[in-house]
């Protein structure tokens, strides 16, 4: 992965308060709340108990509350379902540990980034290997220099690129980034992550094609929610 230049990508701290929005940062929200969430088996008994003799009926519409309470813990309930669905599936389709397959999953979504593009990112970049180091002292699970690092944390060393959630959030950020400068053409987007913001842009102002094969690599086998800019 290239180095942006300062003008390629605006500087932003990692430690920001709040995810991209986006619809599936709003999934990643639910989430993160269900992690606090308690369920609670009295609420939906309580929708078929006699009322206990001597205390006074429930006020009318208590019913109807409860019920949408218990609707929106199986929907949330639901989330976690399909989360774990896809963080297991990954496991076994890249033979990866649950771990890394949860951090790139949760990463991903926390940055705007749809899980499915960022396993693939880091199969391509790394083939999964957090150790990993390029000829261009490109660093990590997502590859990252130094340089570019900096524009998201300040005096980040090299070390702390070896650091799993560290890597995957400046490498994801990154590329949300790129999304937006490339008004979220995904094939761009990826193409100025390989091979340089900068560079691609020279190449479209003089009418070429930046295309190198890097984004097809990534989108291999990607089916979106909604259609991909054409490349």
């Amino acid at each position: 992965m290239q180095r942006p230049t300062k003008r390629d990508v605006s500087r932003k701290p990692l430690g920001r308060g709040f995810p991209r929005g986006s619809a599936i940062v709003v999934i990643a929200t639910l989430i993160v709340a269900l992690a606090g969430w308690t369920w609670h088996t009295s609420a939906a008994d309580d929708l078929f108990a006699p009322p206990t003799s001597g205390l006074p009926m429930p006020p009318r519409g208590t019913v109807n509350d409860q019920l949408d309470e218990v609707r929106g813990q199986l929907a949330i309930l639901q989330l976690q379902l399909d989360r774990n669905t896809m963080i297991l599936g990954n496991s076994t389709t890249y033979q990866i540990p649950a771990d890394l397959a949860a951090a790139i999953y949760d990463i991903a979504l926390s940055e705007g980034i749809d899980p499915r593009i960022g396993y693939q990112l880091v199969k391509i970049e790394s083939n999964f290997r957090g150790n990993a180091r390029s000829t261009m002292n490109a660093i990590g699970y997502t590859q990252l220099q130094v340089a570019t690092a900096k524009f998201y944390q300040p005096g980040i060393t090299e070390g702390d690129l070896y650091r799993r959630d560290t890597n995957l959030h400046i490498g994801f950020r990154f590329l949300s980034d790129l999304l937006a400068k490339f008004d979220n053409d995904v094939h761009l987007a990826l193409l100025a992550y390989n091979r340089g913001p900068a560079r691609v842009e020279q190449i479209l102002a003089n009418g070429g094609n930046p295309k190198n094969g890097y984004a097809e690599a990534v989108l291999k086998g990607y089916r979106p929610t909604v259609a991909l800019s054409p490349e």
